[in-house]
């Protein structure tokens, strides 16, 4: 009686695997209180995210707006193009699930002290290396 070879199971962690992003997310939290204006913050996660959440906190009595984008400023038309969005009061948020391994957090020039922004991720199983550079219309076009 001839056996047949085991063929090794391919399913894993992935960018295109479903299970990866419908279990819940390992937390990730990080932010700052020193983003001077004029200035970014880029955030690399350890693990591709599921979901993110940015949100501003006020250190003075002056709003102090930030901007959230997924590329730097020098990065193509980030700033001009609007491929932002801003934060302007405190404890103003944003979250979106999305799959990306770095995002950019940015005070404009016209700010007249330090922001300051929390970060909560919620992350994925995927390594960042397998996640592609996001670029194009809408992110640096």
């Amino acid at each position: 009686m001839a056996f047949k070879e085991q063929v090794p199971n391919v399913y894993s962690v992935g960018l295109y695997n479903v299970g990866s992003y419908q279990v819940s997310g390992t937390p990730f939290i990080t932010g700052s209180n020193m983003l001077a204006a004029g200035k970014e913050d880029r955030i690399t996660f350890p693990a591709v995210t599921r979901t993110i959440t940015i949100m501003n906190h006020l250190t003075g009595a002056a709003d102090q707006p930030i901007r959230v984008h997924f590329n730097a400023t020098g990065s193509g038309n980030v700033v001009d193009g609007y491929h932002f969005i801003s934060l302007n009061s405190d404890e103003d948020s944003f979250t979106v699930s999305v799959k990306c391994k770095e995002i950019f957090v940015s005070a404009p020039p016209a700010n007249t002290a330090n922001a300051e922004y929390r970060i909560i991720a919620e992350l994925t199983n995927i390594a960042p290396a397998r996640m592609y550079d996001l670029t194009g219309s809408g992110l640096t076009d």
